[in-house]
């Protein structure tokens, strides 16, 4: 793999050819100030001040017996203990806010090649939904795996001369309720042939998928062929779409071909086999039996940094999260 694969795999690199066939996108490019603040894990986890009043979390309720334990005497030694004051980026969050509105109020983030996924625990719906800069800030600066993006995007790369991107970018993407993520597909392109698909949510059976099938493949093969194959640069990369329930497919991101980008339901020496074999064609592979299900990453809510008692901001995140869970229960959408 070189550089210029990974490079052009970038949102900001591939997303201005392929506008008018992907999710609507609006793309900031990042202050280092704000990259800084991203990959710092000394201090204490702080999120950015907010200049237009919008928390990602609710502020901590205090008892007013407990408010002198919070107070610190004039002339005590405590004084030069107090907390680091929270950074702040006010021209970011105004641009991020008139984006979020934009595009409907609602937005999942990105960067330039990866999406937080591992710190959906975090929010209130357990997705990627953000409403406010303040939840975006809260979603990246959480994520482990945007690590990669920051520090690690080239160290597959057999000319390696960088260690980060030049600039980082932030996409803010049209966030769409009603998506299914049994409609998400994985596409693998070797030598601009289309040699394998597959469902990109392997942790789940989803029945429907098998009667349609061979529909899918179809309508996905005459995308790659008209949309995709002579436009986009690399001759080995991956593409995930999205197919909708008028069988209208809508370009979702590009990888490249191995390395950190994940085969999912296939192995790459069975995609090298595939393209090897003359006249293979292009092998599709759903999850078909509940015993096929993969186990995904599940970052599960790491409790010993959590002040959950009575009271405390996690009580009432935690109150919102049943909350909403308990909504999801009685929408019409799950039969209740």
């Amino acid at each position: 793999m070189k550089q210029e694969e990974v490079n052009l795999c970038q949102i900001q690199e591939w997303y201005p050819k392929f506008k008018s066939v992907s999710i609507k996108t609006l793309i900031h490019e990042l202050p280092e100030s704000f990259v800084e603040y991203l990959l710092d894990d000394h201090g204490p986890f702080l999120l950015p001040a907010s200049v237009t009043n919008e928390d990602a979390l609710p502020n901590r309720i205090h008892n007013p017996e407990e408010e002198e334990d919070y107070q610190v005497s004039e002339g005590s030694g405590d004084e030069a203990e107090l907390p680091p004051s929270p950074p702040s980026f006010p021209e970011l969050e105004l641009k991020v806010k008139e984006s979020i509105k934009s595009l409907g109020g609602a937005v999942f983030a990105k960067l330039n090649w990866s999406a937080p996924k591992d710190s959906a625990w975090i929010s209130t719906t357990g997705t990627l939904q953000c409403t406010s800069f303040s939840e975006i800030a809260l979603l990246l600066r959480s994520s482990d795996s945007l690590i990669h993006d920051l520090c690690h995007a080239y160290d597959s790369c057999c000319d390696k001369s960088l260690s980060r991107p030049p600039n980082f970018y932030l996409a803010l993407r049209k966030w769409y309720p009603s998506l299914r993520p049994e409609m998400e597909f994985r596409c693998f392109v070797r030598d601009r042939l289309l040699v394998g698909i597959s469902q990109r949510e392997v942790t789940g059976f989803y029945p429907a998928l098998l009667e349609k099938k061979r529909g899918i493949e179809a309508v996905i093969m005459e995308f790659f062929l008209d949309k995709v194959r002579e436009t986009f640069e690399l001759e080995n990369y991956t593409f995930d779409v999205y197919v909708t329930t008028d069988d209208q497919v809508k370009l979702v991101d590009f990888n490249p071909w191995g390395a950190f980008t994940l085969p999912l339901l296939f192995t790459w020496e069975e995609l090298e086999q595939n393209f090897a074999e003359e006249g293979h064609g292009v092998e599709f592979r759903i999850v078909e039996t509940q015993s096929a299900v993969r186990p995904g990453l599940k970052t599960a809510v790491p409790y010993d940094y959590l002040d959950y008692g009575p009271g405390s901001g996690w009580d009432q995140f935690l109150r919102n999260a049943d909350q909403e869970l308990q909504r999801q229960i009685r929408s019409p959408e799950a039969g209740g």
